[in-house]
């Protein structure tokens, strides 16, 4: 398996681009703004979404790439979230106001966009690959990914804050090679991280202490402005791993 990255930020802005990651060439893991440097050709290829969550940074790319590449495939574009967050896509974006409904919308015989609901625990298996939802702790339904190859396994926690259900999925993770963990704010911003759900480099240190593994540790969804501040301060706070900034088109294989 290979995994690119085609956005890692917590905002736009220069060459920044928000959460999106392309498994292989036709899988990818949440679409944000990222998506939006592939060629027509790559988002062809393109079979499969699976969304951690309903926010906007997450999604942004979902109905663009349908509407450019909709008739242009020969299978509908599955998207695989989990009911709530199916239920959130349905009623405030594809609901004919903000975007066409492209799960009604025919292509021959088909629809163009169909969805695969979710369950937090169940592996989805396409072809050699297994993807699991993990449980994750954000202010709206929200779920993170084990991609599993069968040679190694991969991590992305998607938005979360505390989630002690989230280490002990982990940790049950004997091939765990990579690690793909959020920070969104500084401490100096932790009342917000708190309110917001996510993880500052304090409350990121303490869930670290949950992880029995050793995996390469790399953190995602830093806010433009603040990279440099949040990750000395994760250098600061964090004892017993290393973490690494994730780059925007770096690409791991496992």
């Amino acid at each position: 398996m290979k995994l690119r990255i085609l956005g890692c930020s917590g905002g736009i802005g220069g060459n920044l681009r928000t959460t999106s990651m392309l498994l292989d060439d036709d899988v990818l893991i949440d679409a944000g703004t990222g998506v939006g440097d592939l060629s027509l050709t790559e988002m062809i290829r393109i079979d499969h979404v699976f969304v951690t969550h309903s926010h906007l940074d997450h999604i942004a790319s979902i109905p663009l790439m349908v509407d450019s590449v909709g008739f242009m495939r020969d299978t509908p574009l599955t998207v695989h979230a989990t009911a709530e967050t199916i239920a959130i896509l349905k009623q405030h974006v594809f609901n004919w106001k903000i975007w066409p409904d492209f799960s009604e919308i025919m292509n021959e015989q088909q629809p163009c966009m169909r969805y695969e609901p979710l369950e937090l625990g169940k592996t989805v298996a396409l072809g050699g690959r297994r993807i699991t939802p993990l449980p994750a702790n954000h202010v709206v339904p929200a779920v993170g990914f084990h991609l599993e190859s069968g040679a190694g396994s991969l991590v992305f926690t998607g938005d979360t804050s505390t989630c002690e259900a989230l280490w002990d999925a982990v940790n049950r993770i004997d091939d765990l090679r990579y690690l793909i963990v959020e920070t969104a704010f500084s401490n100096v911003e932790l009342e917000l991280a708190v309110r917001s759900k996510h993880f500052c480099p304090s409350l990121l240190a303490k869930d670290l202490l949950r992880l029995k593994r050793d995996p390469q540790i790399f953190i995602t969804h830093l806010k433009p402005g603040e990279v440099e501040l949040t990750m000395r301060e994760i250098g600061e706070c964090v004892s017993g791993f290393i973490p690494k900034m994730l780059q925007n088109g770096q690409i791991f294989e496992f």
